[in-house]
């Protein structure tokens, strides 16, 4: 009987361990979403140049090619420039 009631007790402190790290993660992830949403928006210049190094550190890694993230770029300048 005796264990049993360990095995219960560990059973239980596990899930509600799991329980609470999942409501951490939860306020967590809520927090970050908050700060994206009530963050000022950018001008059109410091996102371009953001877009720009994005796209370089992509080429560097070879994740895209330079003629991919030349494209890309002006793709996304002329949409950037559209909502100014």
């Amino acid at each position: 009987m005796h264990r049993k009631a360990v095995s219960y007790v560990t059973r239980t402190t596990s899930a509600a361990a799991g329980a609470v790290a999942t409501a951490a993660t939860s306020v967590a992830a809520a927090a970050v979403a908050a700060s994206i949403v009530f963050s000022p928006v950018a001008d059109a210049s410091s996102r371009m140049a953001g877009v720009s190094e994005d796209l370089l550190r992509a080429v560097q890694l070879n994740q895209i090619t330079e003629e991919q993230a030349i494209k890309f770029e002006a793709r996304l300048a002329g949409r950037i420039a559209g909502e100014a």
